[in-house]
């Protein structure tokens, strides 16, 4: 969950910073039943995926002498790697979401991801040294050209970035064949425990008519054979590829297929999904969200994630510098306005899905949808879609919640004062904390506030005083140390001051000064 956090004081800012204020929105993140749905697939397939990957398993030194004899015949390995890898198990799933462009699949797969380490560095294991680096999990983007080399090279420089190798220039060179190069992709998805590869945008394979067959079968070889559970994203057209092979459509689908639509304009998730989204308001008046509002944001967006969080952040700025709207009022007429004109490019579109005209839809292949299976998600979601609405409403709603936002948002105030130059950032937050935590709930935001920057400043004298006090002192100490130190070596404190270079010796001095002049 991510909520941008726009305070008090930004809102009496002046317009052109607030219209810097308010793409922090952009950021804003709503976990809704689909994302649950997706941690439960990805966690599962992650986690049965290493069942049969075992690194002190004898198969698994197996797979890998045999993907070592495969790559001392690197021309021709590429048609019998699935004979030759095919008795050892595998416990690796696919999954593919398909969903319509701008719905949040990226956004939610990246977010999920980032809940694991993604390089575990092993030394040692039940006492025994255990030498060995672990990817948990790596995305890549299927390259605008649907080319399996390219794929292949993106596979290679994303380990190199991650782990400072240089595989992209020892396998991705021009004159490699690309079956060589899938085939050390395989090698090196195998040697590094790759838990999970993650492939964007899968619909850009459909430009590509060579490369498509020979793709997917390597996707379906990485599950059947080498064991690396793959999550293949992409738009409804994405949909299209699977259509002609019932081994690759069941692969890339082996643990399911989440289909990702719109949100329902009735649905409990849209309200909920709207209602935080409004909270985000930079304007001097706060505008309510009457069903009149709601209606016309539904029309103009059509439950698209990505629509909606722009359009809210467009109409705002509209609103901002606006002659004729002083009081910056955010209403039904300026939605209107901001999605007529600022979101002209995708009116088509949106026409299109806002008349359920199917005929029409197939010019946009990124928002066809299959509907038996849609119909199908949403009979499932709709059973816990309630659930997931209050558990939030109940986390936003609690004191845990409340506090550690106010103690985020008031440190950062008092960091941006720029006047605590001897505080750390961990001073700042420890102090607000604990004012935030000993204030009763129903405390003024702004008696807590001034109680902390009180402290802060009284901190950062003593903080300061502190410092100079012993800047001189130990000025002052070290003659003495030095003292100390001629004394205990059974030495004058002037021999021991003259070594240092602390004195220096008259008559020596006179000579030189003398013999310059001359």
């Amino acid at each position: 969950m991510v909520t941008p956090r726009i305070s008090k004081e930004d809102k009496q800012k002046e317009a052109n910073i607030r219209y810097h204020v308010l793409k922090r929105v952009k950021n804003f993140i709503q976990p809704l039943p689909i994302h649950f749905e997706v941690e439960r697939r990805l966690s599962t397939l992650l986690r049965r995926g290493y069942l049969a990957r075992n690194p002190l398993d004898k198969t698994f030194f197996e797979r890998i002498r045999v993907l070592h004899e495969l790559r001392e015949d690197e021309e021709q390995a590429h048609k019998y790697i699935d004979e030759r890898l095919n008795y050892i198990r595998s416990t690796a799933d696919s999954l593919s979401i398909i969903g319509i462009s701008g719905i949040g699949k990226t956004t939610a797969i990246e977010r999920l991801l980032l809940m694991y380490p993604q390089v575990i560095k092993h030394d040692i294991y039940k006492g025994e040294p255990f030498n060995r680096t672990q990817i948990v999990w790596l995305k890549i983007d299927c390259p605008y050209d649907g080319s399996l080399s390219t794929l292949c090279k993106s596979f290679f420089k994303a380990i190199d970035d991650l782990l400072g190798t240089r595989y992209l220039e020892k396998f991705g060179y021009l004159n490699r064949v690309t079956s060589t190069m899938l085939l050390h992709m395989t090698s090196l998805a195998s040697m590094y425990g790759i838990g999970v590869l993650v492939i964007d945008e899968i619909q850009h394979l459909l430009h590509a008519k060579n490369d498509q067959e020979e793709m997917l079968n390597f996707f379906v070889t990485l599950s059947n054979t080498v064991g690396i559970p793959t999550v293949l994203i992409g738009t409804s057209k994405a949909q299209q590829l699977f259509k002609g092979n019932f081994r690759q459509a069941r692969r890339a689908a082996s643990d399911g297929a989440i289909i990702w639509d719109r949100m329902d304009e009735e649905s409990e998730e849209w309200d909920f999904f709207l209602e935080t989204l409004w909270k985000l308001q930079c304007l001097k008046t706060r505008a309510e969200l009457t069903e009149d509002v709601k209606k016309t944001f539904y029309e103009e967006c059509q439950g698209i994630t990505s629509v909606a969080v722009n359009l809210f952040i467009l109409a705002q700025e509209r609103v901002l510098f606006d002659e004729h709207n002083e009081e910056e009022n955010l209403t039904s007429k300026v939605i209107r306005k901001t999605a007529k004109e600022d979101m002209k490019i995708i009116q088509p579109m949106l026409k299109t899905i806002r008349n359920n005209d199917f005929a029409a839809m197939y010019k946009y292949e990124d928002i066809m949808i299959n509907l038996d299976d849609l119909m199908m998600n949403h009979k499932k979601s709709t059973q816990y879609e309630g659930k997931v609405r209050a558990a939030m409403k109940e986390r936003q709603n609690t004191l845990e919640y409340k506090r550690k936002e106010l103690i985020e948002g008031l440190s950062l105030e008092a960091a941006s004062l720029g006047i605590f130059d001897s505080l750390s950032s961990k001073q700042l937050i420890k102090v607000t904390k604990k004012f935030v935590e000993d204030a009763p709930v129903d405390t003024d935001e702004n008696i807590i506030k001034a109680q902390v920057i009180r402290n802060l400043m009284e901190l950062n004298g003593k903080i300061k005083e502190k410092k100079q006090q012993e800047d001189t002192s130990n000025k002052l100490l070290l003659l003495l140390n030095l003292r100390e130190q001629a004394i205990k070596q059974n030495k004058h404190p002037y021999d021991l001051l003259l070594e240092q270079g602390y004195i220096k010796q008259p008559i020596i001095e006179l000579t030189n000064i003398l013999e310059n002049k001359i």
